[in-house]
């Protein structure tokens, strides 16, 4: 009898223990809030997030996103993995350091660059396998009298994505069970509308080598591509002055 009185006792001082210790203890815990990146506006799938994009705010813990990400600092100059809504958490999955895969670029087109494929006629015209997304090439062009040049609004291209005749895109070709790897049968390029109808001219009247100018950070790349594009917008220029 005794000892049923004694567990009823100390069941009795579980009981209160859990009720006027313990839950308030774990609803204070809960109840904590932490900073994190919110988004304050659309950010397409591809496009460099901005310091305007994003916002501080503090959510309770028991609902903190899995891999939320708390400081701004690892979200602005960083690019979009999908389509993000006003509204979104950021999550280590929505960002990422570069936007060079072939969806990415892609995805970010706006209408002043546009995507544009060129046949690769031997292994070596294609920089023997090695073109990675990203790369800065020069295009090389022999013609049907063997005259080859790199023609000045060919001077500096970017490199999408290469694929396989399969339709395999570079950053998805896998090893095949000997070792090698499917070869790439095409380049897909960023270009201006004006350099693709040249492009799409010479993919019809000549053969053409791509040579790997740059390889590196996106800064310096994008250097090489503003001089190709100042190299159009001084031919504009000099075109109108002649027609004025």
């Amino acid at each position: 009898m005794k000892n049923r009185t004694a567990i009823g006792i100390v069941c009795i001082i579980l009981a209160v223990a859990v009720t006027f210790v313990v839950s308030p203890l774990v609803n204070n815990i809960s109840d904590k809030k932490t900073e994190v990146v919110r988004f304050v506006a659309d950010v397409s799938h591809g496009t460099a997030i901005k310091d305007t994009d994003v916002e501080i705010v503090k959510i309770s813990n028991s609902a903190l996103p899995e891999k939320v990400i708390k400081d701004k600092k690892s979200v602005v100059g960083k690019f979009a993995t999908a389509d993000i809504f006003k509204g979104d958490f950021a999550t280590e999955s929505k960002v990422t350091d570069n936007a060079n895969t072939a969806n990415d670029v892609m995805a970010s087109l706006k209408g002043d660059k546009v995507a544009m494929s060129i046949t690769i006629n031997s292994f070596a015209g294609g920089l023997s396998g090695k073109l990675e997304n990203g790369d800065i090439v020069s295009i090389y062009v022999t013609d049907k009298d063997n005259h080859t040049e790199v023609p000045a609004s060919l001077k500096y291209v970017k490199v999408i994505t290469t694929t396989t005749s399969g339709g395999i895109d570079e950053n998805d070709v896998v090893e095949n069970e000997d070792g090698s790897f499917e070869l790439p049968t095409t380049i897909t390029v960023l270009v201006s509308v004006e350099q693709a109808k040249i492009l799409a001219n010479y993919e019809e009247s000549a053969i053409m080598h791509v040579a790997l100018v740059y390889r590196g950070d996106d800064a310096t790349a994008d250097k090489f591509l503003k001089a190709q594009d100042d190299y159009f917008t001084k031919k504009i220029v000099s075109e109108a002055d002649k027609n004025g």
